[in-house]
């Protein structure tokens, strides 16, 4: 059984207006005395208007899903206490003109003196899933055959369409923002692990980026665990969705461990291709066309058909199958998040926009 663990950024606002507020070390201190976090659990982000969580390794989604909602209603506490709240949000819906300070951590600093308009606007969340691999040579080859379903995935997680108080026309505006970064994207193909340690070395001896934690890839090998990290989707309102996502990478990387030991042929898609179905899906979204793996127009319901027979064995050696498909079925009934945000913010304003990203992410 692959194990997977999962990571998630919140953004920290004020309740009335939105706004980021740079409270990141009074809520983790007030976490930190809760009693069912521990030590590692909140992490510090780039922004201190931003909190981190990371949950254990889990074997199974019920695993998962607990840690999450643990997590969810910790820091939703702790915020509570020092008088904002946490938002599920991608991107952050509203901003300031002030600029939030950057977490004084050495290695922060020096990307905001490298990058300093981008840091000041990287307040954006997303949701990170890793999944354990046996070694990095089987990594690199998971990376080869999945690189090709995380324009899907983006799709279906699509939860940042508003910035500075506007419709950007975007289902993931985050994936826009983050794409700034001079390593971001799409996961290039490798020719072996060998050529992966290569070319991320030459990037990092380049100078134009500091360390390999640089490497924004969509997809990657992990610098600190034995996992492949996929870091294509936004945080999620809801954790069930969170849980839907990390169910649906565990098939993906089971599926590709298989096709990997069979010599399956790898999945053809060129990178510029890949970069326009990115692209694309960020655009749409659910709400319209997506291109598909290996190229061609999609509906989105037809991409997520095509992504769940690719993995529906995987789901089902796993015991998967029933969860997964059932909120798979729920997020094509009922929209992304990113058309919640709309849906909120066109019947009820800012006030509703707010109440929906603070108050959904422990929802049963």
């Amino acid at each position: 059984m692959i194990t997977v663990g999962v990571e998630e950024e919140y953004l920290l606002v004020d309740p009335g207006t939105g706004l980021p507020v740079p409270k990141l070390d009074a809520v983790r201190a007030a976490a930190g005395l809760d009693p069912v976090t521990t030590e590692g659990e909140v992490q510090a982000e780039l922004l201190q208007a931003q909190v981190e969580v990371a949950t254990p390794v889990c074997t199974d989604l019920g695993e998962v899903g607990g840690h999450l909602l643990r997590l969810r209603h910790a820091i939703g506490s702790a915020a509570e206490r020092i008088g904002c709240r946490a938002a599920l949000t991608g991107a952050a819906p509203v901003k300031a003109d002030v600029r939030v300070p950057v977490t004084r951590k050495t290695r922060y600093l020096q990307m905001r003196g490298h990058a300093p308009r981008l840091v000041d606007e990287q307040l954006i969340n997303g949701m990170h899933v890793h999944a354990a691999v046996p070694d990095r040579t089987v990594g690199v080859e998971v990376l080869n055959r999945i690189r090709v379903w995380l324009p899907t995935l983006l799709a279906m997680s699509g939860n940042s369409p508003l910035w500075e108080g506007h419709e950007t026309g975007f289902a993931s505006w985050r994936t826009l923002v983050f794409g700034r970064w001079p390593v971001s994207g799409p996961t290039p193909v490798f020719a072996g692990v060998d050529d992966y340690d290569r070319r991320v070395s030459a990037l990092v001896e380049s100078g134009v980026i500091a360390d390999t934690r640089q490497v924004y890839w969509q997809a990657r090998l992990s610098e600190t665990y034995p996992t492949v990290e996929i870091r294509c989707a936004d945080v999620q309102l809801r954790a069930d969705d969170a849980v839907m996502f990390a169910g649906i990478v565990r098939a993906l990387v089971a599926t590709a461990v298989r096709d990997a030991t069979s010599d399956a042929p790898l999945p053809q898609c060129p990178q510029e291709l890949l970069h326009a179905a990115t692209w694309q899906a960020a655009r749409h979204g659910m709400s319209g066309p997506l291109v598909g793996p290996c190229g061609g127009r999609h509906s989105a319901r037809d991409a997520v058909a095509l992504l769940m027979r690719h993995i529906a064995s995987a789901l089902e050696e796993a015991g998967d199958t029933r969860e997964v498909t059932s909120l798979v079925h729920r997020l094509l009934r009922d929209g992304a998040p990113a058309e919640r945000q709309r849906r909120a913010m066109a019947e009820g304003g800012l006030p509703a926009l707010i109440d929906l990203l603070t108050t959904q992410s422990t929802a049963p």
